[in-house]
């Protein structure tokens, strides 16, 4: 770590004890260590002397192995200028604290305004799955967060004993196992590739008073905010300790993203919360770089906070901002989409899995004023993916911004969890923010574009899982009548099962699957039942389930699908009970790829003032735009072009409405390009092309179909962009 401090003061220091990360983790009240006396002079305004620092020499020599070929020339360039500036002054033994941290800032900045000089790979993100580090390791990262510096993604957690117990058997509880281990950090360039780099705080690290984090009751919740001011990365934790007074926020300070971190300050109370300590937090930065703690009052966590992080080194956390309160909330964090803030928290019922309730701004400010609550769509058929929230990451991509939501499961309590991470995407194509609940997908980390994995399974709720207590109604399955419940014991050791009797059934509507050819499965036993597959097109196949002892896998292949939406139906043949679980539908054919220069009306970043449906067959995709009805409810495309040229657009629409054309303005870059009417096509389902020639600026375009009477737009399914004839 550096500080600042005049010469007498390094040289006294100098004759001292050497500092070292052992010395600097401990602290007394009577005997304070170099470090503490280095942070009061500090504090007491000493002069910049020469620095004491681990991370610029360590970021230089990781960023001197960045190669010039791969980043555009604008964006090199500035780079490369930080970077020879920073290297002199890691080589200047007599540089100060002040031109350290600046050096640092100025290197990270430029680092991150890096720009690919190619446009990527999707890189696949599998769910319902431990996952490993690329040395083959297991990922311990639970509560903790992911933060960009620089150009690079760093992924910080907490491993507790239990994520090793249950990796080791995953087929029982491990009620209390949260006995804390390590903070460990990964980092990546990709989100999916994560590399080990450190353990980051250990039981042996210092927390003031001579104590250290394995003396704590808990440590959990964390995040890790840079303060371009003394160039330091601090660490935000949870922790409860009988040594240091309780329940509090522990401030945690390393020279580098992966340096070995030291105590900074615990702080007990944050201004304005009711509670010593908080409920659940996060750490959220913001576009300007300013930083904020996002949590909750820790007894009853009925109040929201947003708390600013000290601007002149973050090592306190400012007066919160309350902006929610009501029924009690946890798994608080914070994202940003479209210049609009959400805190977004789950249902506080011990750790159990819950919809996202989220909380809109309805202003600029990050600490102003939010909406009333309302659900996450997307989260409320699987409980989010059998997840509660955990934390967000925003991905600014050279085509569109997409954030991650990475989910928590716990499991103490929850069976499946601990251990286990569950990242979706979260888009914005109409007025709300969407979640999409996939099993796997595949992501773009530099474009920030995303599309549905192979494998991916369309069934939400596939192994009965989300619920987490026994009911008569299981969460994303509707009754069709008879006997229905989730019992315990599932296939390989899981914790529950579907159950039908009494001729019973349930179904579950799968609103959008792409064409294709699909392979249907499940484990059953018991008595005979039976799965129907239905297509958007009313075809059928059935699978049938005779009756047996143990657990059985059953499956139907070659099931001919088309885009729209699917229903899986399961009943049982007669009194008897039939049990099932891990239900699988996949697509199996590869599909037909989307010609060059479609842009899908349902596929960010095109934007739809409406909902997103996908119950009119025909469409291409997995949906189409059906607007609001309304003078302005717009459908929007983002289109690139290499050059300025003329282009000819090909609007795929359907317009079954008896009331006639419906007209609207065809917008491009935000100057009214003509008048367009959408004539009838006789029903919803019947879908034509209007084709129109418009002027292209070089780079990106937008383009908008804005309706001009109160019946809205018809359904817009795609925008195809073409070179003009002539």
């Amino acid at each position: 770590m550096y500080w600042k401090l005049t010469g007498a003061a390094l040289l006294s220091l100098a004759l001292a004890t050497p500092l070292s990360a052992s010395t600097a983790a401990a602290e007394a009240p009577a005997t304070q260590t170099r470090a503490t006396q280095a942070r009061e002079l500090q504090d007491q305004g000493a002069a910049a002397g020469p620095a004491v620092d681990r991370g610029l020499e360590y970021l230089v020599s990781d960023y001197q192995t960045r190669i010039p070929t791969k980043y555009t020339a604008d964006s090199w360039k500035p780079f490369a200028k930080a970077l020879t500036a920073a290297a002199g002054v890691a080589d200047d033994t007599s540089a100060t604290a002040s031109e350290v941290a600046a050096a640092k800032t100025a290197l990270m900045t430029s680092a991150a305004d890096l720009k690919a000089a190619d446009e990527g790979t999707f890189q696949t993100i599998t769910n319902n799955t431990f996952w490993n580090d690329t040395s083959g390791n297991p990922i311990y990262s639970q509560g903790g967060g992911v933060f960009k510096f620089g150009d690079t993604y760093y992924w910080y957690g907490v491993h507790y004993t239990g994520a090793e117990l249950y990796r080791a058997n995953p087929t029982r509880k491990y009620d209390g196992n949260v006995s804390f281990v390590s903070i460990p950090v990964y980092s990546s360039k990709d989100l999916v590739n994560w590399k080990f780099e450190n353990r980051v705080a250990t039981r042996s690290t210092g927390v003031g008073s001579g104590a250290n984090l394995g003396g704590a009751g808990w440590v959990g919740r964390l995040g890790v905010s840079y303060n371009e001011n003394t160039g330091k990365y601090v660490l935000a934790v949870q922790m409860w300790h009988t040594g240091r007074g309780g329940h509090g926020v522990l401030l945690l300070q390393g020279d580098s993203p992966t340096d070995t971190f030291d105590y900074g300050y615990f702080q007990t109370q944050i201004t304005n919360s009711p509670t010593t300590g908080t409920g659940d937090q996060t750490v959220f930065t913001d576009d300007n770089g300013k930083d904020y703690l996002i949590f909750s009052n820790r007894e009853g966590r009925s109040r929201g906070f947003v708390a600013k992080f000290r601007e002149s080194d973050s090592l306190r956390i400012e007066p919160g901002a309350e902006i929610r309160r009501g029924a009690g909330r946890e798994g608080n964090a914070m994202f940003k989409l479209d210049g609009k803030y959400y805190h977004a928290a789950s249902d506080l019922h011990g750790w159990n899995t819950s919809v996202n309730y989220v909380n809109e701004s309805t202003s600029s400010n990050v600490q102003g004023s939010y909406s009333s609550e309302y659900v996450l769509a997307g989260t409320e058929m699987d409980y989010s993916h059998v997840t509660q929230t955990g934390f967000f990451v925003t991905v600014k991509g050279t085509k569109q911004n997409t954030v991650i939501y990475a989910g928590d499961r716990w499991a103490d309590f929850a069976w499946n969890g601990i251990g286990y991470n569950q990242w979706v995407p979260i888009t914005k194509t109409g007025a709300r923010p969407q979640f999409h609940s996939v099993s796997q997908w595949q992501f773009n980390a530099t474009t920030g574009e995303w599309r549905v994995g192979p494998a991916n399974n369309y069934i939400l709720n596939p192994d009965i899982q989300a619920d987490r207590i026994i009911v008569s109604s299981v969460r994303g399955w509707r009754n069709l009548g008879g006997s229905v419940t989730n019992v315990n014991g599932g296939v390989n050791g899981s914790r529950f099962a579907l159950q039908v009797s009494n001729s019973g059934g349930v179904e579950q509507r799968v609103e959008s699957v792409p064409a294709g050819t699909y392979a249907l499965s499940l484990h059953a036993r018991g008595s005979a039942g039976q799965v129907v597959i239905t297509g958007a097109n009313g075809s059928q196949r059935t699978l049938g389930i005779p009756s047996s002892g143990g657990w059985a896998k059953r499956e139907l292949t070659g099931i001919e699908l088309p885009g729209g939406a699917a229903t899986v139906t399961v009943r049982a043949s007669g009194s008897g009970g039939v049990t099932v679980d891990q239900l699988s539908l996949v697509k199996t054919s590869a599909g037909t790829p989307a010609p060059a220069g479609r842009y899908e009306a349902e596929t960010a970043p095109a934007q739809c003032r409406g909902t997103i449906d996908s119950n009119q067959a025909g469409y291409s995709g997995s949906g189409f735009c059906n607007g609001d009805s309304a003078v302005g409810a717009f459908a929007e495309f983002t289109v690139n072009s290499a050059t300025p040229r003329m282009a000819t657009l090909g609007i795929r629409f359907a317009n079954g409405a008896t009331t006639g054309a419906r007209p609207a303005n065809l917008v491009v870059n935000g100057a009214t390009a003509g008048a367009l009417s959408f004539e009838s096509t006789g029903a919803w389902t019947t879908w034509t092309t209007k084709t129109v020639t418009v002027s292209l600026n070089a780079g990106s375009n937008t383009i908008r179909l804005d309706p001009t009477a109160a019946a809205g737009l018809p359904n817009v399914d795609y925008l195809d962009v073409g070179a003009a004839a002539g």
